[in-house]
């Protein structure tokens, strides 16, 4: 089997290549060749697996065609600039998020000869915007209040259309905000969940910008890989036509996730945030999503990796920090 992985070199495609070459298989097939891409280049794993490494700007005209000569059967679609960049460059968002997504499923398309492969697109429970219901079902409709919510929702709509067609087969799944993200902070809106919690652990400060009655939708990175593996392997007929559902996770707000680091790590870590609010990210996200019904999900066989925050906090430690944090 031959995977693509687009936005290889980001938190999730990292993760999601060294699960997969760690296992050797996707489902109940071996891999045989992987092709790692994004904008700046992805580290070359060492594995006996073939491996390409491709470094290219993904919404660049032509440079899909390329990606998908080789006709790999399943393609994870990660590739996209995060909200708050989206919002902040209208014109980037939009080339990025929506144009490079219509070249690569009309790159697949111009294959032809049958070639219909598995297309895993990571979309975001930013496609719904307030007024919400206590919990948003599979029925919600689409009111994206951001540029990103918008791009990721058409780019759904593109990809249902296109397997509706019989020119791919796809599926989206909404991911919730990932927390707690390695690394360091990011642009994305979003990025003070997990900064709040990583940054502590590391014997740093973190801003909080909003209010701790902040309520969100979360999942740790090992659930997003989980999510993954599970979309690119299961029987999408199951589906039936709607190849797009949001993502299990569990609802918190930033006064529990707080709560939750004093009970992992201790009030000195807690002590390491500021807060500092900040009306431009207080009004994002006040038009997200705070909680979800995600029976359909689970029914299909997604599952998340937590069954509280402090699992979340624990997963970092254990994942990331190698079972150690600065008390």
């Amino acid at each position: 089997m031959h995977i693509l992985v687009l936005g290889a070199a980001g938190m999730v495609g990292r993760k999601l290549t060294e699960k997969l070459l760690r296992d050797g298989r996707l489902g109940k097939h071996d891999i045989t060749r992987m092709t790692l891409q994004d904008v700046v280049a992805p580290a070359k794993p060492a594995t006996s697996i073939p491996i390409d490494i491709v470094t290219s700007d993904f919404a660049d005209p032509g440079t899909a065609a390329p990606l998908v000569a080789g006709k790999p059967d399943v393609i994870f679609h990660l590739a996209a600039i995060v909200s708050g960049e989206a919002e902040a460059e209208f014109d980037k968002g939009y080339r990025i998020n929506l144009d490079g997504t219509r070249y690569l499923i009309d790159a697949i398309r111009a294959i032809g000869g049958g070639y219909k492969p598995r297309l895993v697109f990571t979309s975001s429970i930013a496609v719904f915007g307030a007024p919400f219901p206590d919990k948003i079902g599979d029925e919600f409709f689409h009111t994206p209040l951001t540029s990103y919510g918008t791009q990721k929702s058409i780019c759904e709509l593109l990809i249902a259309d296109y397997t509706r067609k019989g020119l791919l087969d796809g599926i989206s799944i909404r991911l919730p905000t990932i927390c707690v993200r390695p690394g360091t902070p990011n642009k994305a809106a979003s990025g003070f969940f997990s900064n709040i919690i990583r940054e502590p652990l590391a014997g740093h400060e973190a801003i909080l910008p909003v209010s701790e009655d902040v309520r969100h939708w979360h999942a740790s990175p090992r659930s997003a890989v989980g999510f993954l593996i599970h979309a690119g392997t299961m029987d999408l007929q199951a589906m039936g036509a709607r190849r797009n559902l949001s993502m299990p996770g569990m609802s918190v707000t930033v006064g529990e996730q707080i709560a939750a680091l004093d009970r992992v790590a201790g009030k000195g870590v807690v002590a390491r945030i500021v807060r500092k609010t900040d009306p431009v990210i207080t009004g994002i996200v006040s038009g997200w999503p705070r909680d979800f019904a995600t029976d359909r999900a689970l029914k299909l066989g997604f599952t998340t990796a937590e069954k509280t925050f402090d699992d979340i906090i624990r997963i970092h430690i254990e994942d990331e920090l190698g079972g150690k944090f600065v008390a």
